[in-house]
């Protein structure tokens, strides 16, 4: 079994640097403010022959009681509990600080075998930064810098020296369908993910822009494995200000761009807004597999039901290839259809659809409806074959199959859609024309 590295420290130390470097990727946002990590977030590192678990936390406050400072604080807690060995950062450019003492204090009682790893060192005498860090009884400071490498690797290996290698043959990790869950800001993203876990797996905070990381969570529902991708909020364009914010954006709309399946989120208390059209037209025009959750569905009474879904028809029309599905989060009431929904959706973006089968769902489409002449011409539409998944590309082959219009194009998806039951997932088509040998003759 892999151990498990926590990394411990207050804000803006370079937690989410040393994950990065420890991981080997740019999944932990980095930005130079402090609290901009909230939730748990967890990778794998190697070092040498080992894998080892990482998991980066937030600016952790032992003594916050109220607030979103309290919550990060509990993530933290909990992390700190499954921890093998915990790394505990400081900023060797600050020096050593009270709320350093208070942490301090925390984790030495946690009885882990616990590391103190002054970050921030390049460029001085290892020695000299170290050295007011001895105050801290956590035995010899280490020094180095994330955002270099310096002296990480050493880190790594002392910290797991005491970890007996695996002799197992290491197995890849089966994570199932990845599942972004996305929305406007405060619709119950994070409820819904906890809900699903089974546990408080990320901050739900009645407060917009409390998620601001994409956060992968693992998990098993049903023997079943899946990676569930909490998002931050998505406002709209012209209200989105801070640089935090806009780079949250981003690592949104990269979640939903490298996921299989997409839980767009809405509020049923809330009228569905322009934003939610302009969330589901990305998700449509990445090609994922889509399920809608309308969340907080026990909050609001029968007549503002109905308001909802004839709002939802109006503004969201365009989504009915997906399932909807109206819940509570908070509650729990709802969510096995919506994991249902997923599978469904998951299964549709990836199947396998023969080309006999496509072949003659095309002719009989054809058969009840030609496509349009062009001037004297009509387009042939002769045989179709699958040319990718998730969304399904079905690729269909003839002559002057440019001048097919877009009308009859999404008659063509719908019907391919409705003779292999792809619910949940939108479906591709592209056209390859025939070369025509006699096109240069006079």
């Amino acid at each position: 079994m892999k151990p498990t590295i926590v990394l411990v420290g207050r804000p803006n130390v370079g937690k989410s640097t040393l994950f990065n470097r420890l991981t080997r990727t740019r999944d932990a946002l980095v930005a130079d403010l402090p609290g901009l990590t909230r939730d748990r977030h967890y990778g794998i590192g190697r070092v040498g022959e080992r894998d080892y678990l990482v998991v980066d936390t937030a600016g952790f406050d032992p003594v916050a009681k109220v607030g979103i400072m309290h919550e990060m604080a509990q993530q933290a807690e909990r992390a700190i509990e499954e921890a093998d060995v915990l790394l505990f950062l400081v900023d060797g450019r600050t020096g050593l600080t009270p709320h350093d003492e208070q942490i301090a204090a925390r984790l030495r009682r946690s009885g882990r075998p616990l590391y103190l790893v002054v970050n921030k060192a390049e460029g001085l005498r290892r020695e000299v930064v170290a050295a007011e860090f001895h105050a801290l009884g956590l035995g010899a400071p280490l020094a180095v810098s994330a955002t270099h490498g310096d002296g990480v690797t050493q880190l790594v290996e002392e910290a797991l020296a005491s970890f007996p290698l695996d002799d197992e043959p290491a197995e890849e990790a089966t994570r199932g369908p990845r599942i972004a869950i996305v929305g406007r800001p405060n619709v119950g993203k994070s409820t819904l993910i906890n809900g699903l876990v089974g546990e408080e797996r990320v901050i739900a905070f009645d407060l917009p822009g409390t998620t601001r990381d994409a956060i992968e969570i693992p998990f098993e529902r049903g023997g079943r494995h899946y990676t569930l991708i909490d998002t931050a909020g998505l406002r709209r364009r012209g209200k989105v200000f801070e640089a935090v914010e806009k780079f949250s954006v981003i690592k949104t709309l990269q979640a939903v761009e490298q996921a299989n399946v997409s839980v767009l989120v809405l509020d049923a208390a809330q009228d569905i807004a322009d934003q939610d059209a302009h969330i589901a037209g990305f998700i449509l025009e990445a090609g994922r597999a889509l399920v809608v959750v309308v969340n907080k569905w026990d909050a609001v009474d029968d007549y503002r039901r109905e308001l909802v879904k004839r709002d939802i028809e109006r503004k969201l029309g365009f989504l009915s290839f997906a399932r909807f599905h109206y819940v509570s989060a908070l509650k729990g009431s709802g969510l096995s259809a919506v994991m249902k929904s997923v599978d469904a959706a998951y299964a549709a973006a990836m199947a396998n659809l023969s080309t006999p089968r496509l072949t003659r769902v095309l002719q009989a489409a054809v058969t009840k409806q030609a496509p349009p002449r062009h001037g004297v011409f009509r387009p042939k539409l002769r045989y179709a074959h699958q040319g990718g998944s998730n969304p399904p590309i079905v690729v269909i082959h003839g002559s002057a199959l440019e001048h097919i219009p877009t009308s009859y194009t999404r008659f063509l998806e719908r019907t391919f859609i409705e003779a292999f039951r792809l619910k949940g997932t939108p479906l591709r088509i592209q056209f390859k024309t025939a070369h025509n040998p006699y096109a240069s003759r006079d």
